[in-house]
């Protein structure tokens, strides 16, 4: 969409197809930023807005499953997690993947879920997915919140708690899991349009690989106990960014420069991708929606 001022008919904006082959729009983006607010607003609001317990739902889903991730993995299986709380432990890697499930499962449905709104009204697609990053967002400052109290309990309870400086490089890793989380988003979304039981299949293939992401266990025990499956977690960057995760919160295992390197590349590559396929999708997806 262009300015054109003085166009005959005195049009303030022209429409004009997309000929690039690959565009992001920020410009674009950017004059919109009131509706990207608004999708916020309402991302936020309006998903528990007509529940007894509202926002508390963003506590109890981390706290249940840390409970129930401990009781399974650290007192059932025996997963030793040093000098850290078991619990504490697994509440850090959950907080972080719970961030990057929310940013994929919210953009995921992007097109079929707002087909009413994109058939009605101009504004740039990429609004709709980018608001749902954003918004969840604060879920995850709420999540963080409770971690943060769990950790003063600990560290108040004598348990070997430690900071490091590479704390200060967190935010980069946070915005490394929304990134990927919505170039995977809008890849799926994408595919949707065309291939309905695609949509089926998302949250079977979320729970397999919360299993190969290393949210319960440290990356060095897949490999000590399973050297020939090791490999699915090693090529998985998420995998490596919860472990960063934990190293920074609870100065426990260590930071692989390869594995962020790595995974720095992937994300940015299926960003990239996703991007594309959401934008030559956005021109025709009316018609198979």
């Amino acid at each position: 969409m262009n300015k054109t001022e003085n166009t005959p008919a005195g049009w303030l904006f022209e429409i004009t197809p997309k000929n690039k082959f690959f565009s992001l729009n920020l410009a674009e983006v950017w004059q919109y930023r009131d509706l990207l607010f608004l999708f916020v607003k309402r991302d936020v609001i309006t998903v528990y807005k007509q529940t007894i317990l509202g926002p508390l739902w963003y506590l109890i889903q981390p706290l249940f499953t840390s409970v129930t991730f401990t009781i399974i993995f650290n007192n059932v299986a025996g997963i030793n997690t040093g000098t850290v709380p078991p619990f504490l432990f697994n509440l850090a890697g959950i907080t972080v993947w719970n961030y990057f499930t929310a940013c994929l499962n919210g953009t995921s449905d992007t097109f079929k879920a707002n087909a009413g709104i994109f058939g009605k009204v101009y504004f740039p697609r990429i609004i709709t997915p980018l608001s749902v990053v954003i918004s969840n967002l604060i879920k995850f400052g709420i999540q963080f919140f409770i971690f943060i109290a769990f950790y003063v309990f600990y560290y108040c309870q004598g348990a070997a708690l430690s900071l490091n400086s590479s704390l200060l490089f967190f935010p980069i890793l946070i915005a490394l899991m929304g990134v990927l989380g919505l170039g995977l988003g809008m890849l799926i979304s994408s595919m949707v349009t065309k291939y309905r039981d695609f949509s089926y299949l998302i949250a079977f293939g979320i729970q397999l690989l919360m299993y190969l992401s290393a949210v319960m266990y440290p990356m060095e025990l897949i490999q000590q106990k399973l050297p020939n499956y090791g490999w699915l977690v090693q090529y998985n960057p998420l995998a490596y960014l919860i472990e960063t995760t934990r190293y920074m919160l609870l100065n426990v295992g260590q930071i692989s420069v390869w594995g962020l390197c790595y995974t720095l590349g992937i994300t940015f590559f299926i960003f990239l991708t996703g991007v594309l396929v959401f934008n030559r999708t956005e021109k025709s997806f009316i018609d198979t929606v």
